[in-house]
């Protein structure tokens, strides 16, 4: 790449200290800063997590040549809040432009991706468009918009016209999901789509680096036995994940397993109080570092999101990291890329899994497969090359 490295603005309103950032930005940006590319970042961080993680992150940025401009994350009011986010976001690109300058502008979702279309116009920079998802269709299929609120149907509607500017006017897309990818084919689109799924460190998922007095450790913390069977799941509880079927579904392991726990490693509030079986459900949260040894604890593990049409485009981070602790995972179709990845990696459709038994049908491919699909490396060298084309052409 020579003594000039290309320079790159990353703009993510997910802040670097948030689960998401720590998985899904940082390592990232760090393994390309070692292949030589000069990146700056700005997120915007939400004042608890920026308080108690912001050395940590920091620090990592540091060793790993990152140049972090963290911004307070603003929540309400609704859409107004987030308009002087986009401001205050817009403000500090002009002044990095002005002080390093970068020839390429990477936005994550569609917050960012309004300052990275204005950059384009007014600076000349490539614009890359990281999509992650049909994000206004997400806010609505996830209750969180009411289109029968005049205002939120207002707001949906200008992302959606966005949307079609972003995926005209970006110099490059990047989407999850080769589903999400047809469905942006359906639009004649020109842009090229790169297709880069949600990515995993295999290095850190690795259960052969678990120590097995760390693992009975935790088992003991938590209340689990050595011949309990233990069913797993990681991440947000509620919104997109079938909070109530997944208890359903551990209700019939019950009936299996007598000896079944329900492990639900989360950071968000679970009520499980008119749970049939809610002596057998373990709530607890881990940091990071934490996710790799409460995921070896695991028999096999449930991950059931709503299907609709937004979650085409959707590649759960969670998926990654099970199987690549070779974690037999269960799920349902109708989302992202899914029927691929089971029928690649051995894992079980929830309405194929009751009949079976575990133990005898799951493979062990699942951590190959990650390996060479799912892997940070491959993520790495799939934006590098998005990276040297734009700046080559």
């Amino acid at each position: 790449m020579g003594s000039d490295p290309i320079k790159i603005l990353y703009l993510s309103y997910d802040g670097l200290t948030d689960p998401l950032g720590q998985s899904q930005i940082l390592p990232y940006l760090i393994e390309l800063s070692k292949k030589g590319f000069s990146i700056s970042i700005i997120s915007f961080e939400k004042k608890d997590r920026f308080k108690r993680l912001s050395l940590e992150i920091q620090s990592a940025c540091l060793t790993g040549n990152v140049d972090w401009h963290p911004f307070a994350y603003h929540k309400s009011p609704p859409i107004l809040s987030a308009l002087y986010d986009a401001w205050i976001l817009y403000k500090r690109s002009k002044t990095i432009y002005k002080d390093r300058g970068f020839k390429i502008v990477h936005c994550r979702s569609y917050i960012t991706s309004l300052i990275g279309l204005r950059l384009k116009k007014k600076f000349g920079v490539k614009f890359i468009f990281d999509m992650r998802g049909f994000w206004a269709d997400e806010r609505v299929e996830g209750g969180l918009w009411n289109l029968k609120n005049p205002i939120y149907k207002l707001v949906y509607e200008y992302f959606k016209k966005k949307e079609r500017s972003f995926l005209r006017d970006s110099d490059c897309i990047i989407s999850l999901t080769k589903n999400a990818a047809s469905e942006i084919a359906k639009q004649e689109v020109k842009t090229p789509v790169m297709i880069i799924p949600t990515c995993v460190d295999t290095d850190f998922f690795d259960q052969e680096r678990i120590p097995v007095k760390n693992r009975e450790a935790l088992k003991n913390q938590l209340g689990i036995d050595h011949n309990d069977v233990v069913l797993l799941y990681l991440g947000s509880w509620g919104t997109w994940y079938m909070t109530q079927e997944m208890l359903d579904f551990f209700a019939l392991i019950k009936k299996k397993y007598d000896r079944a726990k329900f492990l639900i490693v989360t950071p968000d509030e679970v009520d499980v109080k008119n749970f049939e079986f809610s002596k057998d459900v373990i709530i607890t949260e881990a940091r990071r570092s934490e996710v790799p040894l409460h995921i070896s604890l695991a028999t096999f593990s449930i991950l059931l999101i709503k299907p609709s049409f937004s979650k085409k485009a959707s590649s759960a981070t969670k998926m990654g990291e099970l199987l690549a602790m070779n974690i037999p995972v269960i799920t349902n179709q109708g989302w992202g890329d899914v029927e691929d990845i089971v029928k690649e990696t051995g894992s079980f459709f929830v309405h194929e899994f009751i009949s079976q038994k575990i133990e005898s049908n799951f493979s062990s491919r699942a951590r190959a497969y990650c390996k060479a699909n799912l892997s940070l490396q491959f993520g790495v060298t799939q934006y590098a090359k998005v990276y040297n084309q734009l700046t080559n052409e």
